[in-house]
């Protein structure tokens, strides 16, 4: 395969992303970009240099097109994943996969009947920092794992419609899929029972129409391996982008990540230290997105198995499912196999 041409559906900021890393392969080409806002599309075409299509089912359809990266709201990625798998095109899907397991289920079941490949957003792990972790684990450094916490707050607030848990799955979902995969990688163990706590802080605008929306959560969890998973999300804290992970083990203490931007501090006369805040995971994790980039654009040449996989999607989903159950019940939830 001499030229990858690639469909990207979805051109909010997750897209462009994407499009920019894309841009600056070699042998990578995007042929169109697909989205059902006419203004945002024709900018973003303009912006590529290709085809725009407000329905996504003409841009996956175009000639010369090996491959599709979905970056649309979650809940129409199951019906673009059965698009592409019927037409043979291999599959680069955001988080949330979807909005419920069975549909996740489907999705693994399309792609691996028309014989494509299907590979998860979850660029953390792509990430140098949460990569070195995971070797010094895998080293034995610090014994076996007891507990991993993980924690992700970001400064925007809510769109509206992420008010509506059953349109958005909420903050466990638009925030807390990264860490939940997260300790799912880091443990190497699946998620047996969760327990979760959430509220709405920030959002006044929601309290009346939508009184189970929550920008603030934190879920405890017992991993099938006796671990012990936390994961902690909020939105709207502005005072900056903050995605921090500790894993203790038996034998010692991991942590990965922090608030400061830059090694420089500002100490001054008053005796007070200061240091500039990191304002977005656009730029946190800059490195990361282009390697998950080319790891599926190798995958899509070499046609070997994506190292984030259409599985490692649908378990976030259970997760999460269980997570809003927990907290709208009260009750610890099991997770079924």
């Amino acid at each position: 395969m001499d030229q990858i041409g690639v469909c990207l559906v979805g051109s909010g900021r997750a897209g462009m992303i994407h499009a920019h890393n894309l841009q600056r392969m070699k042998d990578v080409k995007i042929v169109s970009v697909c989205d059902p806002d006419e203004p945002t599309a024709l900018a973003a075409s303009a912006e590529l240099g290709c085809d725009h299509f407000l329905d996504f089912k003409e841009g996956l359809a175009k000639k010369g097109t090996d491959c599709v990266y979905i970056a649309s709201p979650t809940k129409y990625h199951a019906e673009i994943v059965e698009f592409a798998a019927e037409h043979k095109l291999d599959v680069f899907c955001e988080k949330p996969m979807a909005m419920e397991v069975d549909e996740c289920q489907k999705m693994i079941e399309d792609c691996k009947k028309n014989n494509v490949l299907l590979q998860l957003g979850f660029m953390r792990r792509f990430d140098s920092g949460f990569q070195r972790a995971k070797q010094i684990i895998e080293e034995g450094k610090i014994g076996r794992i007891v507990s991993v916490r993980s924690l992700t707050h970001g400064p925007s607030t809510p769109h509206e419609w992420m008010y509506d848990i059953e349109k958005s799955n909420g903050p466990l979902a638009e925030v807390c899929s990264h860490d939940i995969d997260t300790i799912r990688w880091l443990t190497g163990s699946e998620f047996k029972s969760v327990y979760a706590l959430a509220g709405n802080y920030r959002s006044p605008g929601a309290r009346e129409k939508f009184p189970d929306f929550y920008d603030s959560v934190i879920l405890l969890a017992r991993m099938k391996d006796g671990s012990i998973g936390n994961v902690e999300g909020a939105q709207g804290v502005q005072y900056g982008y903050d995605a921090r992970v500790e894993i203790l083990g038996e034998n010692g203490l991991i942590t990965v990540g922090g608030l400061q931007d830059s090694k420089t501090t500002l100490f001054s006369k008053e005796k007070s230290g200061s240091f500039d805040v990191v304002k977005s995971w656009m730029s946190l994790f800059e490195e990361a997105y282009m390697k998950e980039e080319e790891a599926f654009i190798d995958a899509v040449r070499t046609k070997k198995e994506p190292l984030v996989t259409g599985l490692d999607g649908l378990e976030a989903v259970k997760v999460v499912k269980a997570g809003n159950l927990s907290i709208v019940s009260g009750k610890i939830i099991e997770l079924k196999n």
